[in-house]
């Protein structure tokens, strides 16, 4: 029992748990699917107070940032998505799914990951900024190029940006003029693996019955999300320490690059198209939580 607090403070412990939760108890679904947003705005919060005030004095500063997320999230991963799809996809309606899939901005999970895995905040915060700023734009081509979906609001992921974006931001900077962050640093870690706890739980449990209804054709989708989440996160890592980039802007490109909203995603499928084109972004979320494990694993290595 003594073991239990510090196991329930553990980061992988709870994925894991959000994990066998999601999978053997997904009852608690219906209600928790409303609390994704807050949560992640919660979550975002917490991780924002690592920014510093002075990193907004100079905006040219912030532009590289903004491009460099376009760049990682729909010009590196969401190629390598489409390309991959095409060579291993036949069904019509996975297809869908990760056009979708790369269509997305990256996880608003990337910020608080870059905290923990000590990466550049700056870089993260702004390359989202950029990344979700672009989607307004690059989302809706992508859809309407590919898949002939003329009916994507824009201004719902612009909403969606202010809400998990602008808002913790905002909050946070009144959190650090309050001195507040000294008292919350030694609970900040705890509170934000729950914080994620529920939104990968309602993720997995959302998309249960399809992902062991369509067990047969998990396979590509499977090989298809670990090289653009494992093996891309290798080789931009691999590449940034050849070309001398400190190790916490490879933190930030990798995360970047490697996180994709899932949530986002597996909510257009469904809204637009079919449960089916849903699944990509439901095992997208598995095979998420064994990648940052795996970040974890190497990090502690």
């Amino acid at each position: 029992m003594s073991r239990l607090p510090s196991l329930l403070r553990n980061r992988n412990v709870i994925f894991l748990l959000a994990l066998a939760a999601g999978l053997s108890l997904p009852s608690a679904v219906p209600v928790t699917r409303h609390l994704i947003i807050p949560a992640l705005a919660f979550a975002m919060t917490l991780s924002c107070l690592e920014i510093a005030n002075t990193s907004f004095r100079k905006p040219r500063a912030l532009l590289f940032p903004a491009f460099m997320g376009i760049v990682m999230t729909y010009i590196i991963t969401g190629n390598l998505l489409i390309g991959l799809a095409l060579l291993l996809i036949d069904d019509q309606a996975l297809w869908t799914g990760f056009v979708l899939l790369a269509a997305v901005p990256p996880a608003i999970a990337v910020i608080p990951f870059t905290t923990i895995f000590r990466g550049n905040n700056n870089l993260a915060l702004f390359g989202l900024v950029g990344a979700y700023l672009g989607g307004l734009i690059i989302t809706p081509l992508i859809a309407v190029g590919l898949l002939g979906a003329a009916s994507f609001d824009p201004w719902k992921l612009a909403w969606t940006a202010a809400q998990l974006i602008v808002l913790p931001l905002l909050l946070s900077r009144a959190l650090l003029w309050k001195n507040w962050k000294p008292r919350i640093d030694p609970y900040r870690g705890t509170l934000t693996n729950w914080a994620f706890f529920l939104v990968l739980y309602t993720m997995i449990g959302l998309n249960r019955d399809l992902l062991f209804e369509r067990i047969t054709i998990v396979l590509p989708i499977i090989v298809i999300l670990f090289a653009t989440t494992f093996m891309l996160g290798f080789l931009i890592d691999w590449i940034g320490s050849h070309l001398h980039i400190p190790r916490e802007t490879r933190t930030s490109l990798v995360l970047l690059a490697t996180l994709k909203n899932q949530g986002a995603a597996g909510g257009l499928a469904i809204a637009f198209f079919s449960q089916e084109a849903a699944l990509p972004a439901a095992v997208s979320t598995i095979v998420m939580i064994v990648y940052v494990l795996w970040l974890d694993f190497k990090q502690r290595w």
